[in-house]
């Protein structure tokens, strides 16, 4: 089996020193920018339960985002080889993450909620097995050290002029 290796790199440059540093607690923003060679900025904080900035993306929700796109990409990719038609797809992810008594933590569980339109004619079976595949062929859900689940929900477009998801 041929093995082939990708390297990834992003720059994170906390912004939050509002004049003394990490002198206090209190005394500093958790304000940090993420920036990749040609990419547009990622404005990011920690989440407001650990005094950041409810306007900016936390960790966590980039983890939630992360695992999402990765299913997301492996399944449109599945589909169109596979020959089931998607015109639509959005995911709304949730995860829980407990934090223990020391301040550190970890996620018990994420749950994947996409919803899908097909195109009329498409294999609804094999649209539901395809979120099982693209569910193992993950790199973000094979990563991490918690289960990651998937509650697909599949529909059919009344005709192929309807595009949006459904509710």
């Amino acid at each position: 089996m041929h093995t082939k290796g990708h390297e990834y790199a992003v720059q994170v440059t906390w912004t939050g020193n509002q004049g003394s540093g990490t002198s206090s607690y209190q005394g500093y923003s958790r304000a940090h920018v993420i920036n990749a060679p040609g990419k547009a900025p990622i404005e990011g904080s920690s989440d407001p339960a650990f005094r950041g900035d409810p306007t900016r993306w936390n960790p966590e929700e980039l983890l939630l985002a992360a695992l999402g796109a990765c299913h997301k990409l492996w399944y449109l990719g599945l589909c169109a080889e596979a020959g089931v038609v998607v015109l639509a797809y959005e995911d709304d992810a949730q995860g829980t993450m407990v934090v223990e008594r020391d301040g550190g933590g970890q996620f018990t569980s994420v749950t994947l909620r996409p919803k899908v339109l097909l195109a009329p004619g498409s294999d609804v079976h094999t649209a539901r097995v395809l979120h099982d595949m693209a569910h193992e062929k993950c790199f973000i859900a094979r990563s991490v050290n918690f289960p990651v689940h998937h509650q697909a929900q599949l529909s059919f477009a009344p005709n192929e002029s309807n595009t949006g998801c459904p509710q």
